[in-house]
């Protein structure tokens, strides 16, 4: 504002140039760039304006630079019930951030000598086991943390999500999983692989996974009101709560236990503790003159393992995003002629993003309490900020308008779904005959029952989340409502009949990014 004062004064009263009154006059100083890219006002004014844009209750965004905290604080609120603020100490899930958690355990076991990335798995675990044999005899510590055993992206975590089964048991579970490409032939992001992994950590180091991250990462760089599980959670606790946006409004939702995720997702944390970890990371195993890992660790952990496609959206928006990757525990890539080192997190209710570029000595944390795209909506705009690409995409706008386009298209499909529905059908079967229990070798028992009112219900045993009523769509279809408040839509049930006209299969299908009810095959071993 100064400055168009300033060139105001010089338009209207041209004499302040003379000789005689120059010097009544400062000099303009220019903003140089590297003092421009330290401002984060506009950042931040960004972040303010994104919550409404974005319909976001609450989040919280620290960036280091050069070994200093130049952000750290919390915009919004922690519940729209409560109106509290987010401030920078606001613990969230950080879900798959915990991965890199998991990677930097490992690495420090590595530099003790008690094992190696190359180790068979079976060597630690004796019990896993792959769909094929030859996948279980090889596989190695390295092809847990990477995300190339062959397995599709998310394959297996209804087995996890929710349930009663615990760590051990959800990776035995895991052998029924079948691939959807060959070993090391191709990328398919998998959970339960991390989980093995901290059970790796177990075996090798006789403590939980939990205690180790804890007593060997966290507590001694200063996280120590991170946590590993919601456990830890007391009524005092400074924590966000998640939201489900329900027509607009962000509904708040309880915090669901992810215990036996835990080496692939249970870390909770605030953002600045978080500033933390973004040190230790760009001090490449090193942090205030402690050496928790050796830096070819690092290194290793920062190597592409697994290439990435780089796809038609990316190529569209990122002429100089040359190649996509997976190391261990960290996703990769380039960007604005930079590697780019970072992970997302999703959790229900919450969405968040870590982010190193290492050769400029920067790293940022964005935490958020919905589920929302603007995270990564904000790493584009800080990355850009800092780096100053030579093609510039309006970001907040690009990805306010993906996020208007599939709001959009989630009310056509709705709409198409009402039109496909055949009215005028009724079931094969009086609702009686579809009672009874169905079984997932890799999941467990679901049951159907029909109440004393004549409703149908359903019970996925192993998981407390799932428990909902069946009312009829068509012909042998009925539309699944979940009875508990959580973050997945409403779905289908679907029965097979034999040719005795006798139900014999439930195929379950709830449409959303994360979980593969097709997977379960759940086949009638109890009629009623």
């Amino acid at each position: 504002m100064k400055q168009h004062l300033i060139i105001a004064a010089l338009i209207v009263f041209p004499w302040c140039m003379s000789t005689t009154h120059a010097h009544t006059l400062a000099p303009l100083k220019k903003k140089q760039p590297a003092e421009v890219r330290q401002d984060l006002s506009a950042i931040e004014a960004k972040c303010l304006k994104s919550l409404t844009d974005f319909n976001v209750p609450g989040m919280a965004v620290a960036v280091v630079k050069d070994g200093k905290v130049v952000m750290s604080r919390g915009f919004g609120v922690k519940n729209t019930a409560t109106k509290e603020a987010v401030d920078a100490q606001t613990q969230f899930a950080i879900a798959s951030n915990s991965k890199a958690f998991t990677s930097a355990a490992l690495a420090i076991l590595v530099d003790q000598g008690k094992l190696r990335w190359d180790d068979p798995v079976v060597q630690y675990l004796p019990y896993f086991q792959m769909y094929d044999p030859y996948v279980t005899a090889n596989m190695t510590v390295r092809d847990l943390l990477c995300h190339r055993s062959g397995l599709d992206t998310f394959s297996g975590d209804l087995i996890w999500y929710g349930s009663e089964h615990s760590r051990e048991e959800v990776v035995k579970r895991s052998k029924h999983l079948e691939p959807s490409f060959g070993f090391r032939a191709g990328y398919g992001y998998n959970n339960i692989h991390f989980i093995a992994a901290g059970l790796v950590v177990e075996a090798v180091s006789s403590m939980t996974w939990d205690d180790f991250v804890k007593q060997n990462i966290m507590r001694p760089i200063g996280m120590v009101q991170a946590n590993t599980s919601i456990t830890a959670f007391t009524p005092q606790s400074n924590k966000a709560t998640p939201h489900n946006e329900n027509n607009g409004v962000n509904e708040p939702i309880d915090w669901v236990n992810w215990d036996n995720v835990g080496p692939a997702g249970s870390i909770n944390a605030g953002a600045e503790e978080m500033t933390r970890w973004l040190l230790l990371q760009l001090g490449k195993g090193t942090l205030d003159g402690k050496t928790y890992w050796k830096e070819a660790r690092t290194h290793e952990m920062w190597e592409n393992n697994t290439p990435k496609p780089v796809g038609t959206w990316q190529r569209e928006h990122m002429p100089s995003r040359h190649f996509n990757g997976y190391g261990l525990g960290w996703e990769l890539m380039e960007y604005a002629g930079c590697k780019i080192v970072s992970h997302g997190g999703g959790y229900d209710g919450m969405i968040s993003k870590t982010v190193l570029v290492p050769e400029h000595n920067l790293g940022f944390v964005i935490l958020t309490n919905n589920i929302n795209a603007l995270p990564s909506m904000l790493t584009y705009e800080i990355l850009d900020h800092y780096l100053q690409p030579k093609h510039k995409e309006d970001w907040y706008n690009v990805f306010l308008d993906m996020r208007n386009k599939d709001m959009m298209a989630a009310k056509i499909a709705e709409q198409e779904d009402q039109a496909n529905r055949a009215n005028d059908t009724k079931p094969s079967l009086p609702t009686q005959a579809y009672a009874g229990i169905y079984r997932s070798e890799m999941y467990g028992d679901v049951e159907v029952v029909v109440d004393s009112s004549g409703a149908m219900r359903i019970d996925f045993k192993p998981t407390a989340l799932f428990k909902g009523t069946l009312t009829h769509w068509h012909y042998d279809t009925f539309q699944l409502k979940w009875s508990t408040k959580m973050m997945l839509p409403p779905g289908k049930v679907t029965f097979v009949l034999d040719n005795s006209g006798h139900p014999i299969e439930m195929r379950v299908e709830v449409i959303n990014p994360d979980f593969d009810f097709g997977e379960l095959k759940l086949m009638k071993i109890q009629f009623k």
